[in-house]
């Protein structure tokens, strides 16, 4: 009971300092791949960076003390990052403080719901997600978040559309409009770096080297370049009145959000009054619609303002500390600009004129809070609750799935005894405790549990390494970060989800069963369309795959049975075997309830009019494996529609749960207990024994009857 509510407690059974030596290594190896890793993938979850070294303090460390696996590495990961992100965005911009507040909430809710899967034993529910809707999903996701980072690799801002390949569209058209030449050569150089450091040796930290590299060369180059004037530093007619307008429009935006919220409060309150429609609840929810009609416009009008500004670029001229800017190609006779191109840094908030943020040069990560994070425990009402609950289902069953896969890989290669259950309660708990300390939603990381798997880590003691490591980030080396370029951490994210990519799942699906290669490419091409709205391809594949489970369920393989040259009974129509003109043995391979009972009658009703010759019906029903009323009640009226025939009807091979059904409900004693076999062979004789005795068969009728080599004794 301890080992249950502690499982670290066996980590220290014959442990001893040899062993710390290489956990301890391990640990420090797989911190210097999170800690690039980890504000990657912060900001493609639209945080900070500097969240994702939030992220990487308290869940490696615990995941590992409550899970079961010794080696599964847990932290950000890209595609929890990515749904977290998607999910969080029409709830609030992203990187604002009510963003954040969000991603911690989810990060919290999904923590609850994994820690309660895990409580109640109820691991097995990931099995929804079957492999090939996961295999699409994964592949699609793979390409969006590979494909997000193109706007940092060359040096462009857009605003984000309502699907993602408009919003590549207008990445592309801002990368032929101009494209920040060394921030591509950053990106370009991360990438070689870390691609041949990964030839040369796979164990050599290639991402902390290629961060180290370039943030060094950017610090001495003087890569980030930028500059806060005020409007009139600016010599370009109307742009004043420009940024009055897209003020306005931002404005606007925010003050009819603040009315709709209102309203939302008040649809609650009289949705508390009364469950029924009312003439108030419409009129508020019709002014709720309007509103998001009116914020939607808005969103538009400043959407076009800020892409217009966007795509002014400037050459400057400075005199001592003074700068002024003067459109490209437009400086007057006479005078020298600096030879660089500056734009106008725009967001989603306002823009203050007197204080306008000129971009010279690359985009770099900025300044990192020094210190651990806040801690404070997240406020989740029951509204946020709910509102979250869907995303944070699809979140932790995925995050589950890889942790789970990726564990059971590991455990495989090192014989350690998994529990899913428990894996479950410390992915949670994970997600609940790091909430605590300003996390948002983490996972088991593929990589990275490599990494530590390949450092020969023993125990979870590495991962508590980790953390520990991560900690002395945060307090003493974040000052060091400050010169990172942004197409940097982009190219770690795209070497990340190179490894996520997997054609030849499609192919091994469509193998296995045409209908899982569909499921798997619609799941793909489904989640690629909905983008940013990667539900829409998990819960499309979902649906696919229980409508080929039901379908199969309700249409189960119902064959006629032959001897085949091994005397054993094989399906006459896919062995091409000639079938008995007098006996038919049918086997039933499923369950017989209520969706398929009806399907049995169709299928004895077409074996009955291919055979007029028929004389006896033998149900071999050693595939039936449980059977409910629906099901007694079908097989109780076939029984009686084939005797009322004037056929006879056995069964044998009855399993034990059947059986109990049977007895139950008299079903037994109305087909008679002595047209019941315990198997086919013995059925088989005694059937062969009854068609020719008492009837007007001549016994040479049989001769031929491929039944007759079942039993050695039968006669010609």
């Amino acid at each position: 009971m301890i080992l249950k509510v502690f499982p670290f407690l066996a980590w220290f059974k014959n442990y001893d300092a040899g062993k710390f030596k290489i956990d301890f290594l391990a640990g420090l190896t797989v911190a210097l791949v999170l800690i690039p890793q980890s504000m990657a993938y912060a900001q493609l979850a639209g945080l900070p960076a500097y969240y994702g070294l939030y992220a990487a303090f308290l869940p490696p460390m615990v995941a590992a003390l409550f899970g079961s696996s010794r080696q599964l590495a847990t932290g950000p990961v890209a595609v929890v990052s990515l749904m977290s992100a998607a999910s969080l965005e029409p709830l609030a911009t992203a990187g604002s403080s009510e963003f954040i507040a969000y991603s911690i909430v989810l990060a919290l809710t999904v923590g609850i719901f994994q820690f309660s899967l895990g409580v109640l034993r109820l691991g097995l529910v990931v099995n929804f997600l079957s492999h090939p809707v996961v295999n699409g999903f994964t592949n699609a996701a793979a390409i969006i978040i590979a494909s997000s980072q193109f706007s940092k690799f060359f040096g462009v801002y857009v605003d984000k559309a309502e699907h993602h390949y408009e919003t590549m569209i207008r990445v592309a058209q801002a990368a032929f409009d101009y494209t920040h030449f060394p921030t591509l050569i950053y990106g370009i150089g991360a990438v070689a770096i870390m691609v041949i450091l990964r030839k040369i040796n796979p164990r050599i930290p290639n991402v902390l080297i290629a961060v180290a590299i370039t943030t060094i060369v950017s610090y001495f180059s003087s890569f980030n370049n930028d500059t806060r004037v005020d409007v009139s530093a600016i010599q370009l007619p109307g742009l004043a009145e420009k940024m009055a307008m897209f003020n306005q429009s931002v404005g606007q935006i925010e003050n009819l959000g603040n009315q709709r919220a209102g309203l939302g409060l008040q649809v609650d309150d009289e949705l508390k009054k009364s469950h029924k429609t009312s003439k108030e609840l419409i009129n508020l929810k019709s002014e709720v619609e309007l509103l998001t009609l009116r914020i939607g416009e808005e969103k538009h009008k400043s959407h076009l303002l800020r892409t217009e500004m966007r795509a002014m670029k400037f050459e400057a001229v400075k005199e001592g500390d003074n700068y002024t800017f003067y459109q490209k190609d437009a400086i007057p006779p006479g005078i020298s600009a600096d030879g660089k191109t500056w734009r106008i840094k725009i967001g989603n908030a306002k823009l203050d004129s007197s204080n306008l943020l000129l971009m010279g040069g690359g985009a770099v990560v900025g300044k990192i809070p020094e210190g651990l994070p806040q801690f404070s425990v997240p406020e989740l009402d029951v509204k946020s609750f709910f509102k979250l609950l869907p995303t944070a289902i699809i979140i932790s069953l995925l995050g589950f799935m890889e942790a789970i896969a990726i564990a059971k890989a590991m455990a495989a290669k090192t014989g350690q005894k998994l529990d899913p259950n428990q894996e479950l309660i410390g992915q949670g708990l994970a997600n609940m405790i790091g909430s605590i300390g300003s996390s948002y939603a983490v996972s088991g990381s593929f990589s990275r549990s490599a990494v530590n798997l390949q450092a020969g880590a023993v125990s979870g003691i590495s991962s508590v390494v980790t953390s520990v490591m991560v900690v002395i980030t945060l307090l003493f080396f974040t000052p060091l970060l400050y010169h990172l370029p942004q197409a940097v951490l982009a190219a770690v994210i795209m070497m990340a989800v190179i490894g996520l990519v997997n054609v030849k799942g499609f192919v091994h699906s469509w193998k296995a069963q045409w209908y899982d290669g569909v499921i798997s490419v619609l799941s793909f091409l489904v989640t690629l369309y909905f983008a940013p709205h990667l539900d829409k391809g998990i819960m499309v594949g979902v649906a696919l795959s229980m409508v080929v489970f039901l379908y199969k369920s309700m249409r189960p393989v119902v064959a006629s049975l032959s001897l085949n040259e091994e005397n054993v009974l094989k399906s006459a129509e896919h062995f091409r075997l000639k079938g008995c003109r007098h006996i038919s043995v049918v086997r039933f391979d499923g369950a017989l309830f209520f969706a398929n009972a009806s399907y049995l009658d169709e299928q004895v009703a077409k074996f009955r009019t291919e055979s007029p010759d028929l004389r006896y019906i033998l149900l071999d029903a050693r595939g039936i494996n449980d059977m409910d009323a629906s099901g007694e009640e079908a097989l109780d009226m076939l029984c009686k529609r084939v005797r009322s025939a004037q056929l006879g009807f056995a069964m044998c091979g009855v399993k034990g749960q059947v059986l109990n059904v049977m007895e139950r409900t008299g079903l037994i004693d109305e087909i008679g207990r002595e047209h019941m076999f315990a198997d086919s062979k013995a059925a088989v004789a005694a059937l062969v024994d009854r068609v020719h005795k008492g009837t007007d068969l001549p016994e040479a009728g049989c001769n031929n009857c491929p039944l007759t080599k079942y039993i050695p004794e039968a006669t010609s």
